[in-house]
């Protein structure tokens, strides 16, 4: 199963991203954690894990995955990472970092200079790697997808089989999420929602902003979390929440 984790900015969408990984990874799943997001640089940290060779440092930056996409055969490029068939296992092993309870993160890539040009070639990378892997029945790949709704448009999202929209208590992020339910309606992609950052004076009024049906779970405000993404230290600390939030996902696997 692959799936998307979506959200704007500041929604908790990275941290919620590894904890779900990390509740999937303890029920039996073998968990792959994309790191989607060209801008964020914190995932590896809230992983606990070295940093990986980003995929598209691999391929040769964007010089080299341009010519790689110019290229006639694709089943010919390094790793057969665009044959449709790939398995995780496949998967160059210098672009996977693994942590302590068996989590793997691969980077897909990140804006490293001033001036370099726009994001484009990692979000083809993104659409482009999720369409050409399989995942067996326990396995799952987990993208932690870029803030916003630019991976709708790029074709990132129609690429998973779910979307998981994280909302937290703002308007912001209430008008977000009802623009993600229409675009996957219209794109005909599997969504539900995760409110993030709840306090129990709150919850009701977040509920009402969502469709019922779509609202998968809740995660309450958590200070030792907050902390953690704060400093950067691994996320290690497990919600009850997250679990049965994650127990949903699953759930809903093909």
């Amino acid at each position: 199963m692959k799936i998307e984790i979506s959200g704007k900015g500041g929604s908790g969408k990275s941290t919620v991203s590894v904890l779900l990984a990390r509740s999937m990874k303890k029920l039996g799943y073998r968990v792959l954690l994309v790191d989607g997001d060209e801008s964020n640089i914190g995932l590896e940290n809230l992983a606990g894990v070295e940093k990986p060779v980003h995929l598209l440092d691999y391929l040769g930056g964007k010089k080299g995955f341009k010519a790689l996409l110019n290229q006639a055969v694709m089943a010919d490029n390094p790793a057969g990472l665009f044959s449709g068939t790939q398995k995780i296992d496949d998967l160059p092993g210098n672009c996977i970092a693994v942590s302590e309870d068996g989590l793997e993160i691969l980077v897909i890539g990140k804006i490293h200079h001033m001036g370099e040009g726009c994001a484009c070639p990692m979000g083809v990378l993104s659409k482009r790697f999720l369409a050409s892997i399989e995942t067996s029945e326990n396995e799952v790949i987990l993208v932690d997808a870029e803030a916003g709704v630019e991976h709708f448009g790029r074709g990132v999202a129609g690429e998973c089989d779910l979307v998981v929209g994280i909302v937290d208590p703002t308007a912001e992020s209430f008008l977000l999420a009802r623009k993600m339910a229409r675009m996957a309606e219209a794109g005909g992609k599997a969504i539900c929602f995760v409110l993030n950052k709840v306090e129990p004076e709150i919850e009701g009024f977040m509920k009402q902003q969502l469709e019922a049906a779509k609202v998968i779970g809740a995660i309450p405000k958590d200070h030792a979390l907050f902390m953690n993404s704060l400093e950067g230290k691994p996320l290690t600390r497990m919600l009850p929440e997250i679990e049965e939030i994650s127990r949903k996902i699953l759930n809903k696997m093909p």
